[in-house]
């Protein structure tokens, strides 16, 4: 997938606590250095947001994996943009909103539900992490750009 320099949120998915499925809104409020309010995985640190291409779970799914929004722990799902290869440092906005990405991919330290169930997980290889360098709100259907 060429690069575009932007993209269209598909789906933004939270939890409230760690270790549970993540529930799709429709839009969500960002706080500066925090992450997405709400969200089990928001706090001072650099993994305040994940993000993952519709593309790449468009692919997942293909290949016969029944995996809802959220499933692989994302909180923004991006169509239009290859997040993976974006180097870290890389703003993105929508509205007022700056993201700023930290780390590429993680490591599954244990295999996750996704995985024990289809044999694979695509979050390793094709997630993002971003920090909120200016926070506000984004609603499914804005658009992301590349700074």
């Amino acid at each position: 997938m060429k690069n575009s320099k932007t993209g269209v949120i598909k789906a933004i998915c939270v939890s409230e606590k760690r270790g549970t499925a993540k529930q799709e809104r429709e839009s969500v409020r960002l706080i500066e250095d925090f992450g997405i309010e709400g969200d089990a995985h928001a706090g001072k640190w650099h993994r305040q947001v994940s993000l993952l291409s519709w593309e790449s779970v468009e692919a997942f799914r293909s290949k016969g994996a029944d995996v809802e929004n959220g499933a692989f722990g994302e909180n923004l799902l991006v169509s239009g943009i290859d997040l993976p290869e974006l180097p870290v440092g890389t703003r993105l906005s929508g509205g007022e909103v700056v993201l700023e990405i930290t780390q590429i991919g993680k490591q599954c330290h244990s295999h996750c539900e996704i995985y024990k169930q289809v044999g694979d997980c695509i979050m390793p290889r094709k997630g993002v992490f971003a920090v909120v360098i200016h926070g506000g709100t984004l609603a499914v259907g804005d658009v992301l750009v590349v700074n």
